[in-house]
């Protein structure tokens, strides 16, 4: 493939706002294309070609080729119209469906979240991201001076943020112990937390996987430990709910938050929030209105006015996901990263960055080229290629993330690794 052919891509694109001005507009056409697409897929089929398919359900503008899902996810067509059918339904009588006649459709689109990980409905609520959950979590402890909570080197600055303006602010200490960035096994990350725990120790929040380098964090373990102590566990799932999946009851941890505009695809501003039922008498809504003193973890999300058709919205994402398959998915997410690598492994112009054991990483993969600056890298391949990626150079990564949602396909990841290879030289 020529070189002339890959910078098509309209270079400002991803330069700042002037790629607002090149997305694609949907026309009624396109979409009804899109949805006969979709009405012909054999869920049942998992070969290349389903998930060829399954591309077709996501609209990127002209020449992208979407490597950055761990940043922000797209929601797919279908998801898209669902969503955008509930706002006009709540134009058209706002009055009617802002307070009371969704009721039950919240409710639904609750349910669907509890099945999907395979909670109880009562232990879930919908707020807006993972930022929110985080801040409610740690707002909501009664920590004294002296008193400790863990948060380990890689958590998300929205995930450490609150902690220090709601409990460090108090004299409470936050230990930040160092994880290794290439792990072997499991125990290596549980023993940084086993050291880290002392008599003084609260709460552990951590992230389920780090954004930096997509390593999976062993919470059920960890969560096993904790709570023979006393101690509860916290749980950042931004970058895994939907990716591959989750149980949260077998996780055993009391608190999960996280943002379903990632890799479950709904729209923007939408997140689960998991309350482990007899954990759920600490926490205390960020926001009070009427129905403040509601028992349920219902008080959790009581904003009184909201965007409902996101939150709608939300369960259409849960149906899409759902109908692909949670177990189908999972397979896809570790097939993608194997894939990959196995293209990369004897390369010496390549280091992986991300754990390769299963249980410590899945698709989410940062890659550093040899003697190439990040930055650098990634200019590269946006400018070159239309291949948007993360460039994470903290922790001396100096390495590319790479994301492989299920819009990703084999001929992508081609496409990637012969753009990698020739930036490399």
């Amino acid at each position: 493939m020529k070189n002339n052919r890959r910078r098509s891509f309209v270079k400002q694109l991803l330069a700042g706002v002037t790629g607002a001005t090149l997305l694609p507009s949907y026309t009624a056409n396109a979409s009804t294309s899109k949805k006969e697409i979709v009405s012909s897929i054999d869920y049942k089929d998992d070969s290349e070609a389903f998930w060829e398919q399954i591309k077709q359900q996501f609209s990127f503008a002209e020449g992208l080729h979407y490597f950055n899902n761990a940043s922000l996810g797209p929601s797919p067509i279908p998801v898209q119209e669902a969503t955008n059918t509930f706002r006009a339904t709540l134009d058209g009588f706002p009055s009617k469906y802002m307070w009371g006649d969704w009721s039950d459709e919240k409710e639904t689109v609750r349910q669907k979240v509890a099945d999907l990980f395979t909670v109880s409905n009562e232990e879930i609520a919908i707020t807006h991201n993972t930022t929110e959950g985080m801040n409610l979590i740690a707002r909501s402890f009664d920590l004294q001076p002296g008193d400790e909570v863990i948060l380990a080197d890689h958590e998300h600055y929205s995930g450490t943020v609150p902690w220090k303006v709601w409990q460090e602010s108090k004299g409470v200490k936050l230990v930040r112990p160092v994880l290794p960035i290439l792990p072997k096994t499991v125990e290596d990350i549980v023993a940084v937390y086993r050291n880290a725990i002392t008599s003084k120790t609260k709460v552990i929040s951590m992230c389920h996987m780090v954004n930096t380098n997509g390593m999976i964090l062993p919470v059920k373990e960890i969560s096993e430990m904790a709570h023979k102590r006393g101690i509860l566990v916290a749980v950042d799932g931004a970058q895994s709910s939907g990716m591959f999946e989750i149980d949260l009851h077998d996780l055993g941890c009391d608190f999960y938050t996280a943002s379903a505009h990632k890799w479950l695809f709904s729209p923007k501003g939408i997140s689960v929030f998991y309350a482990k039922k007899e954990s759920q008498h600490y926490l205390k809504p960020l926001v009070v209105a009427y129905g403040y003193d509601d028992p349920s973890i219902r008080r959790l999300e009581n904003y009184n006015t909201r965007n409902l058709p996101e939150y709608l919205g939300l369960g259409a994402a849960i149906d899409f996901h759902t109908k692909i398959g949670k177990e189908k998915i999972t397979k896809r997410s570790y097939e993608l990263k194997h894939y990959f690598r196995e293209k990369l492994k004897d390369n010496p112009t390549f280091t992986f960055k991300t754990p390769a054991n299963d249980d410590l990483s899945c698709a989410i993969q940062t890659v550093a080229v040899v003697g190439k600056h990040v930055q650098d890298v990634k200019k590269q391949l946006s400018e070159n290629y239309g291949i948007d990626t993360r460039p994470m150079n903290t922790f001396g990564l100096n390495g590319v993330r790479i994301s492989f949602a299920i819009f990703i396909t084999k001929r992508d990841i081609d496409y990637l690794v012969e753009a990698l290879e020739e930036i490399a030289g």
